[in-house]
């Protein structure tokens, strides 16, 4: 049995979710969510049936903090963690990536994201791209899909895809839209991983930016478009070395109509932003086309 846990982000319904997944050894958990919201996350798991220590496999989509930030909690309660090679030395030592994190959010940090500790290098399990991880009688498949983040997998349970931010945002059943923070956005990248998804022999996608698709085609194809639409409304910003705080207003004020123009209600949007603050895109195509104009 799956179970949608919503963390209750900032106090904002569907945002972040993580899953449980009941296995003939135990329940494992993909995504963590962030530390701020542990206690949601404590409570979905009790209602499931089950207590913190019961969950000995946790599995990450990436490293960012609203996907990974309570990682540690569980490592030091006895789990391992499965992660991309790429993300595994900054969850052992992540002073670095919080004093990155914090530079963009201040004062902020420990609001949103709560506390950050370090995980026991043997509790970090890296998994290659194509390989299987079985736990009693359930397969977890790694795809490594980069483009949001150089350290992505997108997790296959049978017909059953947990795509972490690879397949996008889409908030109950709104405007599929792509969340590109700094500083691995890659559009060529992303796209490839668009491609390698359409390919799997999947009938549902578990976003953790939130719940289930079903219509996979229509849902990828708005993905990309929206991607594609976002890094061209930035590319001639970047490349004329427009200063980011003065077209981030512009660009949320784009971002905003785009959703009101799907129907999307005042209050949706504040969930939208919650799981994909719209000025974090700017830094992070901002980044892209910088990138690209110095090669």
């Amino acid at each position: 049995m799956l179970h949608t846990i919503d963390l209750q982000f900032q106090g904002i319904e569907n945002a972040i979710a993580a899953f449980l997944i009941e296995t003939s050894e135990g329940p494992i958990l993909v995504e963590t969510g962030p530390h701020s919201t542990f206690p949601h996350l404590k409570k979905g798991i009790e209602n499931a049936g089950y207590s913190l220590s019961d969950i000995k496999h946790v599995f990450l989509s990436h490293i960012h903090f609203d996907h990974a930030g309570a990682a540690w909690a569980f490592a030091q309660l006895g789990a391992d963690i499965y992660l991309h090679p790429v993300g595994a030395p900054h969850m052992a030592q992540p002073e670095r990536l919080w004093n990155s994190a914090k530079r963009i959010y201040q004062d902020q940090m420990e609001i949103l994201w709560g506390k950050m500790e370090s995980i026991d290098p043997d509790r970090l399990k890296t998994v290659d791209h194509g390989e299987h991880i079985v736990i009693g009688d359930t397969t977890l498949t790694a795809w490594h899909t980069p483009g949001h983040a150089i350290h992505h997998i997108a997790w296959q349970m049978g017909k059953t895809l947990f795509a972490g931010d690879v397949a996008g945002c889409r908030i109950n059943n709104g405007m599929v839209v792509p969340p590109c923070p700094p500083p691995d956005i890659n559009i060529e990248e992303w796209t490839d991983s668009i491609e390698l998804i359409k390919k799997l022999d999947i009938d549902s996608i578990y976003l953790t930016h939130y719940g289930e698709i079903t219509s996979i085609d229509e849902h990828l194809n708005q993905l990309d478009f929206c991607l594609n639409d976002w890094a061209q409304w930035m590319k001639p910003h970047a490349i004329n070395n427009a200063d980011s705080r003065e077209i981030t207003p512009t660009f949320q004020a784009y971002v905003a109509n785009q959703l009101k123009e799907y129907g999307i209600s005042e209050n949706g949007i504040k969930q939208y932003e919650a799981a994909n603050p719209s000025w974090m895109s700017v830094a992070g195509l901002m980044r892209y086309w910088k990138k690209i104009k110095a090669v």
